[in-house]
């Protein structure tokens, strides 16, 4: 019982999918249609894409490029605006989670020098929301972005003319936002020395130019599954540990949840009248309970709206602290901290996050878009 408890805390959404899938079993049983609900070229580069970053982090890129910019810091606010800056551009090339995962824990040890809670619970959180806004502007941001981009088979075009507007309103409001940090002198500290390995460095970042090539349909899916092992293989199990297969064991499951909903004919009717029309406000009221990334995979499958739900989960990771997984992670980082006052986070989280949705959705309202 404690076992099954610690693996539903670790991976919550993973066991969910799972025995939703499982459910579903007993309606339509196992047969040969199974296979063709797998999206075999979205899992596989999703396994490049974490392949590769996890390769150029474990080699100290990250580390290197953010010391490097955070000595322009010179006070709070131009600190936070710098790691705000960091977490909104990087989140578009090596997705959100990756980007708090890297950049929050860093965060929390430069303001073990500066006494301001309500700035480092403020930076925190708008961090978080400029990885989570910041990844949606391109396919390879996020995963939801990857799947719909595939599912749907838009172009680049496509895909920039539905969310860049609302990719620069958020960098707008995000940047007013650090306004409320304070010009408290600080100083982001002495950057330490480190050796970069080119060779290895040079490796990874091949293998996402790869991953790109075939996001963009200009090679096939098997070219990355075959970069990505001759790049991880050479380096030991070190980076392949970090490759997130409970995110790629949860779009199986959905994959195979939504595979043989479709089938229940009853149930796919009522779910495609309940969806159509109105893929902007289902797709954010669900992410905000199940989290936008299976939000995607189990809508996609009774809509053909694909930008509108493009747009619609990637607004609905704002809101709750579930709406994006990656929000949790932030979280996490911040509850173990030394001195950390949960409630306040979650009451400046919440005011941040729904303060944003509201914006973007009236932003949406207002251009009378795809989804509105």
């Amino acid at each position: 019982m404690n076992r099954a408890k610690a693996i539903f805390r670790a991976q919550p959404v993973l066991v969910i999918a799972f025995f939703a899938a499982l459910l579903t079993v007993f309606f339509i049983p196992p047969d040969r249609e199974y296979a063709g609900y797998i999206n075999r070229t979205v899992l596989i580069q999703l396994f490049g894409l974490m392949t590769a970053v996890a390769g150029v982090r474990e080699a100290g890129v990250f580390d290197a490029v953010t010391e490097a910019l955070l000595k322009r810091a010179g006070n709070v606010r131009r600190l936070g605006i710098i790691l705000m800056m960091i977490c909104f551009f990087s989140s578009m090339l090596v997705t959100n989670d990756v980007v708090l995962l890297t950049f929050v824990p860093m965060t929390l040890l430069l303001f073990t020098q500066i006494p301001d809670e309500k700035s480092r619970i403020l930076t925190v959180v708008l961090e978080t929301a400029a990885a989570n806004l910041g990844s949606m502007l391109t396919p390879v941001g996020n995963p939801q972005n990857l799947f719909l981009y595939d599912r749907y088979q838009l172009t680049a075009g496509e895909f920039l003319r539905v969310l860049l507007p609302f990719g620069a309103l958020s960098l707008v409001c995000l940047c007013a936002l650090c306004l409320l940090l304070p010009r408290t002198p600080c100083s982001a500290g002495k950057a330490a020395e480190r050796h970069i390995p080119r060779l290895k460095t040079a490796v990874f970042l091949a293998l996402f130019g790869v991953c790109l090539l075939c996001v963009f349909r200009l090679i096939p899916d098997w070219a990355v599954l075959i970069a990505a092992a001759a790049a991880a293989l050479p380096t030991g199990p070190s980076v392949l540990k970090k490759v997130d297969y409970a995110l790629l064991a949860t779009f199986v499951c959905f994959f195979v949840f939504v595979g043989n909903i479709a089938r229940i004919g009853a149930v796919s009717d009522l779910m495609r009248s309940l969806i159509g029309g109105r893929e902007l406000t289902v797709s954010v009221l669900l992410s905000q309970g199940i989290s936008n990334v299976p939000a995607a995979v189990m809508l996609a499958g009774f809509t053909e709206n694909g930008k509108a739900l493009l747009l619609g989960v990637n607004l609905g990771g704002l809101g709750t602290m579930i709406a994006s997984l990656a929000s949790l992670i932030s979280f996490q980082f911040y509850r173990k901290s030394q001195g950390a006052h949960t409630g306040r986070y979650l009451r400046v989280f919440s005011a941040v996050n729904f303060g944003l949705l509201a914006v973007l959705l009236l932003f949406a309202l207002l251009l009378d878009g795809t989804a509105a």
